[in-house]
């Protein structure tokens, strides 16, 4: 599998990847994340513009998609139960979503993080055990607690290559 920047051409595509995944974190025991409403198209054209939207393509088709963002995270600044790993540049890995039908999306999409950054910060809805056993099966520690832009909160972790937990 590859990663490549995604396309307004790919718009159906990664809408389509992401019906597929709210679906499945509804039927899993997390309806409250996504549900049906989020990521909304608007904000998918916002990251393929900004060219922070990514594909995760086996060969050349998408199984996978993610947003990846380079700088402070503003939701991050204020962290409560625990602190960040440090306080170096970072990374920020959003909206990370699998049709289903590849395995090792998450893999790929983190290998790939790791090999432009020391450090990612990741997070994600406390009902999302799923991935929450795949953030941790890839390294990243727990940090705290941080809160999205509606006001709930979510499991923040980070990876660091400087860190030996």
């Amino acid at each position: 599998m590859h990663i490549r920047k995604a396309v307004i051409d790919d718009l159906s595509d990664i809408m389509g990847i992401y019906r597929i995944a709210q679906d499945y974190m509804i039927a899993s025991g997390n309806p409250d994340q996504w549900g049906h409403s989020y990521p909304q198209e608007e904000l998918i054209k916002e990251d393929i513009a900004q060219e922070t939207s990514y594909l995760i393509c086996d060969d050349d088709w998408p199984h996978g998609v993610f947003a990846l963002f380079d700088g402070l995270e503003p939701t991050y600044e204020y962290i409560e139960n625990g602190k960040w790993l440090n306080e170096d540049p970072y990374v920020t890995l959003h909206r990370i979503a699998s049709d289903g039908k590849a395995h090792g999306i998450f893999k790929c999409a983190i290998n790939y993080c790791k090999s432009i950054s020391d450090n990612i910060r990741i997070d994600t809805h406390h009902n999302n055990k799923i991935m929450q056993k795949q953030i941790e099966k890839n390294g990243f520690e727990k940090c705290g607690t941080i809160y999205v832009l509606d006001g709930s909160p979510r499991i923040a972790y980070q990876w660091s290559k400087d860190f030996i937990g």
